[in-house]
């Protein structure tokens, strides 16, 4: 990264980003290029062999497999090297998550052994905790699981129903209740839990030799058949007081730090997996055989492979965007401090709106990138010998994992509108400002100044003003009531992640024109422009149909207009642009940019 600087996170919807400042995958450093093939050989040679072993959960191979992963340094990159993790970064991190898909199920063991399951004791463990837990963790001697979940309590967390009383020894908690669909709950060894205290939610570590600690049977899942999802039971059992994890009643802060980590490992392992599936896709494709050519040759299947590959590249630049955010952000925490954990995961916590939004955006690009892979290989992608199959089942989860993505909406908006109360980003000062800039507001002229993509680069910003409309419109008329108008919501957190999906995707191309010219980012180049094109059409259809639930009549028709005027684009040929982006995958036979 050539500057660093350090910005607010949602800052992105008020204020422009220099391309420069942008972390993009084209910035690797020689350890993350290494990393990657020490992840990606691994795969090859030590999972791919055992495919079946572990879709058919043998665990001890799966345990085997995470002890050999822990001796390549491929679970501690979060871990600090004092606890015998690597100290690696943010970036390494999701690379890893990234560019272990192709383990399959294994690789969703390793995501939530390396993310929730031992974030919470890297962000809030104190050094007794993290000197006994972390190097087995970084190691793979020990596996860790997240339990928070419960049978009546899913994303209202406040719901839950697990206790925590102290013994009268003052030595014990004593924990009572049941949790539900953990992963790596069957074989893990350190399972972080939360039960309330007095009413108030607190964090707890549990091991599995604790007494009246048990798990219940296997999950029957739709897919990732090779991973452990069982229900963890607590029954009076006895946990240690040194085993609460940052403080009595702050179960809450753990949970919210570890879920934005997860929410922001889980977007990488999306773009990987999207990744995987076109690979899949392009190689039959080129191999299947109609009409007396292969089916790549023909307008539609050149369509569908082009947007699996756009939709994949702004996916990726929108997570290593935020992972630069992320790791510049973590270099300004002290390690040599008692409470570094927690000023990392307050540096994480910044970036909570960037965090969910790529794991929505991220999830449902590869719901769109895996459908279509099956839809490419026709009847055989409904068949179990074929990777697209797995793929397509096994993917569906995403939306669900860390918070589903209707809560995860509205966790974008009120983390919006909170900074805006605070004034950490000036997003109300802007809604004032757009008023005055409404009435004269025409289109942006087909033909901006600027350099290439500037006409994108104005549209985007236009995107960003929809939404100062549309968030002033809603808040106007319901006040603090807006927060239960959840369909309104929904369609600015959209507007929102649209907003930054465009502008990640256009930095990345325009860092890449200053580097390496026009013609060399011409793949990039074509893929903004498509994208921009159809999703401001996209940001019109969300504004709209959130001002027709507020306005009315005469008003809602001068609102629409004014819309109207901010979001017209004019067209560009996607249909060539699309052609001449499948042309290039189909020659590489997998994902390029």
């Amino acid at each position: 990264m050539e500057a660093k600087a350090i910005r607010k996170g949602g800052a992105f919807l008020v204020e422009e980003t220099p391309a420069q400042e942008v972390f993009t995958p084209e910035d690797f450093r020689e350890e993350h290029k290494m990393l990657i093939k020490t992840t990606e050989d691994f795969v090859k040679n030590d999972v791919a062999p055992h495919q079946e072993e572990l879709e058919n959960k043998k665990f001890d191979t799966t345990r085997r497999l995470m002890r050999q992963a822990g001796s390549l340094g491929l679970l501690g990159a979060d871990i600090p090297e004092e606890y015998g993790g690597g100290g690696l970064g943010a970036i390494a991190s999701l690379l890893v998550g990234e560019h272990f898909v192709g383990g399959g199920s294994l690789s969703v063991v390793v995501n939530c052994h390396t993310g929730i399951g031992s974030m919470p004791l890297v962000f809030f463990g104190n050094k007794a905790q993290k000197a006994k837990y972390l190097p087995g963790l970084a190691s793979g001697e020990k596996i860790g699981a997240y339990a928070l979940t419960e049978p009546g309590a899913g994303t209202d967390a406040q719901s839950m129903q697990a206790t925590a009383m102290l013994t009268p020894d003052g030595k014990y908690y004593k924990l009572n209740g049941t949790k539900q669909f953990i992963t790596n709950g069957g074989f893990a060894d350190i399972i972080t839990t939360y039960a309330k205290v007095g009413g108030k939610i607190t964090a707890f570590v549990l091991e599995r030799g604790f007494p009246g600690l048990s798990t219940g049977p296997e999950e029957k899942k739709m897919g990732l058949d090779g991973s452990s999802t069982v229900s963890v039971n607590l029954e009076d059992a006895r946990v240690p007081v040194e085993n609460v994890l940052f403080e009595i009643g702050k179960g809450h802060t753990v949970a919210f730090n570890v879920l934005d980590m997860g929410r922001f490992k889980l977007g990488a392992a999306c773009v990987g997996v999207a990744k995987l599936a076109l690979e899949q896709a392009v190689k039959y494709s080129k191999e299947r055989i109609q009409f007396g050519k292969p089916i790549c040759s023909f307008g539609l299947m050149k369509q569908k492979l082009a947007e699996m590959a756009i939709r994949t590249y702004i996916g990726e630049s929108m997570v290593y965007r935020t992972a630069g955010l992320i790791e510049a952000t973590l270099e300004t925490v002290d390690r040599t401090a008692d409470d570094s954990g927690r000023q990392s995961g307050k540096a994480i916590a910044e970036y909570a709106i960037e965090c969910s939004i790529n794991k929505v955006f991220c999830s449902e690009m590869l719901d769109y990138v895996a459908d279509e892979a099956v839809q490419i290989h026709g009847g055989y992608g409904y068949i179990k010998e074929y990777l697209v199959e797995r793929i397509y089942r096994d993917n569906r989860i995403f939306r669900i994992f860390e918070g589903t993505n209707e809560i995860n909406r509205v966790v974008i908006v009120q983390f919006i509108m909170r900074k805006a109360l605070k004034n950490d980003i000036p997003l109300l000062a802007a809604i004032e400002k757009l008023k005055g800039e409404l009435p004269g507001m025409k289109p942006v002229p087909a033909h901006v100044h600027g350099g290439p993509l500037a006409y994108e680069h104005a549209l985007i910003e236009r995107a960003k003003k929809v939404l100062l409309l549309v968030a002033g419109a809603a808040v106007g008329k319901y006040g603090e009531a807006v927060s239960e108008e959840q369909e309104i919501l929904g369609r600015i957190s959209d507007i929102a992640a649209e907003a930054f999906a465009m502008e990640s995707g256009l930095l990345r191309a325009v860092k890449a024109i200053e580097a390496s010219g026009e013609e060399a980012s011409r793949l990039k180049m074509d893929m903004v422009r498509v994208y921009v094109n159809e999703a401001m059409c996209r940001v019109y259809e969300h504004a709209a149909g959130a001002l027709a639930a507020v306005y009315s009549g005469k008003e809602l028709t001068e609102q629409v207009a004014a819309l109207y005027n901010m979001t017209h684009v004019s067209p560009v040929n996607t249909i060539a642009l699309r052609r001449g982006i499948a042309d290039r995958v189909i020659a590489a036979e997998k994902y390029i940019c």
